[in-house]
């Protein structure tokens, strides 16, 4: 780990920072499934809100 030593003696520990990468744009295959994930969630939330809605 880096150290550095300041005027008074104290040292400062710095954290390992992390490799850095470059994040790649979604393939056409995963913008399909995070679109059907999507109107899965909303029809999940959706129906849940119906049955809350239609019990109370």
């Amino acid at each position: 780990m880096p150290y550095t030593r300041e005027e008074g003696g104290r040292l400062n520990n710095f954290a390992a920072e992390p490799k850095m990468y470059i994040a790649e744009p979604p393939t056409n295959t995963e913008k399909r499934n995070y679109l059907i994930m999507g109107i899965g969630a909303f029809a999940l939330v959706s129906g849940a809100m119906a049955i809350v809605f239609s019990i109370s």
